[in-house]
Parts: structure tokens; sequence; C-alpha cells
């Protein structure tokens, strides 16, 4: 019907059957899946895991003056600081908003350890590497949060604790949206 032979369309017929808009099938053919861009945008983000996309963690020491924490923040560019024991274990959270409140008040900041101020652990959300970004967004969504520490649970001294390995944040989530958006 188009006057083409089947070796000019065939190359078009594998991008789009790589893409998804299209199966095939020996003796049968071509023919179309029923998927739409959007929902293969979809597919994408729930197999895209967090392990791939995350970024380098913004850690201090739980005995980080505040004045120290807000220096860290600024000079990392970051909107969220984990706070971590010696050993390397979360304990806790502290946003941009958690410091502001801080040094609005009449106090020192050289002489308060961020410890006072952070969001401890339990209350802290997390995420695994493992799992999706799709779950990941969610969870920023829900909690109202600007980022999400990326961790490993570990046992330790008979109790769960966890190893601080990335960051999720939304800015992460713009850049997935920009490179879906690109096609990439």
């Amino acid at each position: 019907m188009l006057n083409m032979r089947r070796a000019t369309l065939r190359p078009d017929l594998t991008v789009l059957t790589m893409a998804g808009l299209l199966e095939a099938r020996p003796r049968v053919g071509y023919f179309c899946s029923g998927k739409t861009p959007r929902m293969l945008a979809a597919e994408e983000i729930r197999r895209l895991k967090v392990e791939e996309v995350k970024a380098v963690p913004v850690v201090v020491e739980g005995d980080t003056s505040v004045y120290d924490s807000i220096v860290a923040l600024f000079t990392e560019d970051a909107g969220t600081l984990f706070i971590v024991s010696s050993e390397g274990y979360l304990e806790g959270v502290v946003s941009r908003k958690d410091l502001l409140k801080v040094a609005l008040g009449q106090i020192d900041l050289h002489k308060i350890p961020v410890r006072v101020v952070m969001t401890r652990v339990p209350n802290v959300v997390t995420v695994s590497g493992e799992e999706s970004v799709y779950e990941a967004g969610r969870k920023l969504f829900e909690h109202e949060i600007d980022a999400l520490p990326v961790v490993v649970p570990l046992a330790s001294e008979g109790k769960e604790r966890f190893k601080v390995t990335g960051r999720f944040t939304k800015s992460t989530v713009v850049r997935i949206f920009v490179e879906l958006g690109e096609g990439k």
C-alpha cells in the first residue's frame, strides 16, 4: 500500500519495537502493543532504581555546631544534611528550615550541636537503593520533604541501624523528568 519494500520499513519498525510502541512476533509480523508514550514513561519510572540515580550524601556528625552545619549546607549546595554518628550510622536529618528557625533566635550558633535541632531516627523517612524511583518520589510527595537519605540497614548492637549511601532529592526527580522528556 505504501509502495515500499519491507527492507525500507524494517529499521523504522525496529525503532518502534524497541520503544515499546510495537511488538513483533515471528510469522505474525508487527502489531501495535497498545501502550502509549505516557504508559512507557510510567514503566520506566517504576523500573528505574534509586541506586542508579542517587547523589552523594551531605553528612555531618551530631556534635557539629549549628553554625558549621549552616556553612556545610551552603558550601555543599544542599537543602538537607544527614546527621551521622562517629561510626557513620544515621542519627537524624536537618533541613534549611530547621537551621533557619534556630538562626533567627538569640542563640550562639557556635555552641549548639546540630543534634539538638535535628529530626531524629525513627522519625526520619528513608529509602533503600533497591526501591523504585516512583516509590521514592511518592515518599517525598506524601511526607512533604525535600530529600531522603538512601540507606542500607545493618544490625548493630542488637538493633537495626542505617548506613547512609546516598541522597534522593526533589532535584533528582526533576532531572529524571527532564531526561525522560529528552528521551535519554
